[in-house]
């Protein structure tokens, strides 16, 4: 299936076609309440102005914004739980945080009104996606703490989706609901998305004949080449969509399913900045840098200039009026250095889905060898029958593409099917075991 059709603009919110004159000054208006917002009632913020020399009065221009301090993962975590709240507990009717797996929990919060915000962004963003009231949305995002499932389903439900909530794992279930409710969409990370994929195969069920028309993913970095895996796998149009639970959750920005060029950021409700990571200087649309958010309409837990550590680029708006993000390359924290060459799992992605013989799961594993760094990518065969050409000439043929297009020496594995362990969430691709400085 592909929809490729210009967009229904009896369907869109007025503020997505509206000018870049009108945005602006909608911007400058609320980013003016939210300064204030932090400045007036989350202390530890108010501290943090104060110690940068900068007060909200000081802003006047969107430029000015880049006066005010940045916020950071550590800012929530040395705060925990509520210390960067806004409003009263009583006022907050939901909980999220994070797993806590490399840390202390960050704690995020929402009051009546962010809920409804939550909603809202989400339904536009499936909206974009292809999604329309009176489809089957299938959930295979984890529900819990984990702000992906609930943000959808809230989402889905408020476009008017009848939402099937199988959340994450039981994949085998996964396949049997599919067939058995014949949803129109799939949500989940791309990752469990190749999971699911698998089971059907599995199941000798041919993917492309179930009612799946969109897919709608995210929550990870992935590929190009992962999207036209899925669409030619599933016969499905697959869009990728962007959230992070500091600045609301899933919702924050979206493809068009018409273009599928790049993510439309809400910008009503998120200011977006890219800034250079070392020096946090403010970058030019077009340049490639780390993605900054500032809060313009939360209300429990606005944020300042809150650095992702995703790396992106901002761009022009093409089916919407609101800027784009290109697709994630990486994070700045999940970048790998091998032997001084800057890597990330998403080039080592592109490399792979190139090679007919084997499959998108893989997982690198770092280790350092008396004063060297070692690299070695674990790949599966994309079947079984397949297994000793995937082994003797794709092998070699990953392993000669990292070297020629990412200028680094990785040792291949290449596994039989099934051997390299399934996210139900998140895909975890690298294992660093070099020894700490």
């Amino acid at each position: 299936m592909r929809l490729g059709a210009a967009p229904e603009k009896g369907l869109l919110d007025s503020i997505e076609i509206a000018s870049r004159d009108e945005i602006a000054a909608l911007q400058t208006a609320r980013l003016t309440r939210t300064l204030r917002r932090v400045y007036d009632n989350v202390p530890p913020m108010r501290a943090k102005f104060a110690a940068h020399g900068v007060h909200p009065d000081d802003f006047h221009t969107l430029a000015d914004l880049a006066k005010f301090p940045f916020t950071a993962k550590a800012d929530l975590r040395d705060n925990y739980p509520f210390g960067l709240f806004a409003v009263p507990k009583a006022q907050l009717v939901r909980l999220h945080a994070s797993s806590g797996t490399t840390g202390k929990s960050t704690v995020v919060g929402y009051t009546k009104g962010d809920i409804a915000t939550w909603s809202d962004v989400v339904a536009r963003s499936i909206r974009a996606s292809g999604g329309r009231a009176g489809m089957v949305a299938h959930i295979a995002y984890g529900y819990g703490l984990f702000t992906g499932g609930l943000g959808v389903h809230y989402g889905a439900e408020r476009l008017g989706c009848t939402i099937v909530p199988a959340s994450g794992g039981m994949t085998a279930r996964q396949v049997q609901l599919i067939g058995d409710f014949a949803p129109d969409i799939l949500m989940a990370t791309p990752s469990y998305a190749l999971a699911i994929l698998d089971e059907f195969r599995a199941q000798g069920i041919d993917p492309r004949r179930t009612s799946l028309k969109l897919g709608y993913f995210g929550a990870e970095p992935w590929t190009n080449a992962m999207r036209d895996e899925l669409e030619r796998a599933f016969d499905i149009d697959a869009t990728d969509n962007y959230g992070l639970s500091e600045v609301i959750g899933p919702g924050v920005a979206c493809e068009c399913v018409e273009t599928k060029d790049g993510l439309h950021i809400w910008e009503d409700h998120f200011y977006p900045e890219v800034i250079d990571p070392l020096t946090g200087a403010v970058l030019p649309d077009g340049e490639m840098g780390e993605l900054v958010f500032t809060s313009l309409t939360k209300e429990a837990m606005p944020v300042v200039r809150y650095r992702t550590r995703d790396l992106t680029r901002l761009l022009p708006g093409t089916a919407r009026t609101m800027r784009r993000m290109e697709k994630i390359v990486g994070r700045s924290d999940d970048m790998m250095i091998v032997r001084g060459v800057n890597v990330f799992p998403t080039q080592i992605e592109e490399q792979l889905l190139k090679i007919a013989s084997l499959s998108g799961h893989y997982e690198i594993i770092l280790t350092r060898e008396s004063r060297l760094d070692e690299m070695e990518v674990r790949v599966e065969a994309r079947s079984a029958d397949d297994f000793a050409q995937a082994r003797d000439q794709g092998g070699a043929l990953l392993a000669k593409a990292i070297k020629e297009r990412i200028g680094v020496s990785a040792q291949v594995s290449v596994l039989a099917p099934s051997q390299i362990e399934r996210s139900i969430g998140k895909a975890k691709h690298v294992i660093d075991k070099r020894p700490k400085a």
